[in-house]
Order: structure tokens, then sequence, then C-alpha cells
């Protein structure tokens, strides 16, 4: 019986919609608009993120040498978000519950 209950209880939990809202860019002009410009055009998708994710593989692979496999997959993993940051930020409206 417990077991039925417990399967009835998860069913009806995972099948519950929730509302989802897309991020979208703030209005120009705002403070929000001119922090998003700076944190995510300037520098997120600019020469800094890309810099930053270069460096991030470069430092996956010495950490790979030297046998550190564990931390040079977190790093290989931040470096390859820094690296497709566009196609992120551009996918990023989906998930703000």
């Amino acid at each position: 019986m417990k077991k039925v209950t417990f399967f009835s209880i998860l069913t009806v939990l995972l099948l519950q919609t929730v509302n989802l809202f897309a991020m979208t860019t703030p209005a120009a002009g705002s403070f929000a608009y001119d922090l998003y410009d700076i944190a995510v055009t300037q520098i997120l998708l600019g020469p800094i993120g890309f810099v930053a994710g270069v460096a991030s593989m470069a430092f996956a692979a010495i950490l790979a040498i030297r046998q550190m496999i564990l931390p040079a997959a977190g790093v290989v993993l931040g470096g390859a978000f820094l690296l497709s940051a566009d196609t992120v930020v551009q996918s990023i409206g989906a998930v703000i519950l």
C-alpha cells in the first residue's frame, strides 16, 4: 500500500504543470539594460569571455596532464560554457521559475 501511495504522489508531482517565464532583454535606456549590456554583451560575449574560455581550456589541459581529472572536467565545462556563451544567452529564455 505504501508503494502505491508513494508512486501516485510522485506521478502527480511529476505531471504538475509549472509556469515558466522567458528572460528578455531589458528595455533600452533603463538601468537594468545598462547592467545587461555591460555584463552580457561586453564582458561575457566579448573578448574577455573568449579569452577566459581559451585560458580555462589551457588550464584544464594542464590539470589533465597532472592527472587531476575531476578538477579538469569542471574547468572544461566552465570553459565550454564561456566559449559557447552566445548560444547559451540565446537559449536562456526558458528556466526562470
